[in-house]
């Protein structure tokens, strides 16, 4: 069982509206990936695969340093991730015989998260731990952000994800019992 806590994000104004592009960068990544994926198979019957998409994500960001290269190399991954697990359940259900349910692309209120998978790498979780009252976490591009923390986190952070709804969720290590 892993653990999991959720909090409420207080981001500032300026915050906020960079919280929104990022969320809508990282969609625009999806979708582009996705039509990546389509048009390659239709024209030449070539499979892309999340590693092939990963690597060109180092160019992609080269060419707009302003747009999608201010923000986490791994929270971008997490994204082409979270793409390559979606085909991976559309072919699971075909091979099983079920309704496949082909990855759509994904409108304005329809991605609503962004995931930082390692708790260091362009982020950081109580990121000013000398402030005596209040929570901070770190995000690339976005700046220390306010968290109102309720409880205790217990064991280490290791993913962080950020949701269109002002939520922060943290999975920690596994439980053991």
């Amino acid at each position: 069982m892993r653990r999991s806590y959720k909090f409420l994000l207080r981001p500032t104004r300026h915050q906020q509206i960079a919280l929104a592009a990022c969320l809508e960068d990282h969609r625009q990544l999806y979708n582009a990936a996705l039509e990546h994926r389509r048009t390659a198979y239709r024209k030449a019957g070539v499979t892309v695969r999340y590693g092939d998409q990963s690597g060109d994500l180092k160019h992609i960001r080269a060419d707009d340093p302003a747009g999608q290269g201010r923000w986490s190399f791994s929270s971008q991954q997490a994204t082409l991730r979270r793409l390559d697990k979606a085909f991976a359940a559309f072919f699971r259900r075909l091979k099983a015989g079920h309704k496949p349910g082909f990855p759509r692309f994904k409108g304005r209120g329809w991605f609503d998260s962004v995931e930082w998978p390692k708790d260091g790498d362009r982020c950081r979780w109580d990121s000013q731990p000398e402030h005596p009252t209040a929570t901070y976490m770190r995000l690339q591009g976005i700046g220390h952000i306010r968290v109102h923390q309720h409880r205790p986190v217990r064991g280490r952070v290791k993913t962080i994800a950020v949701r269109r709804d002002g939520d922060l969720v943290l999975d920690g290590p596994r439980a053991r019992g």
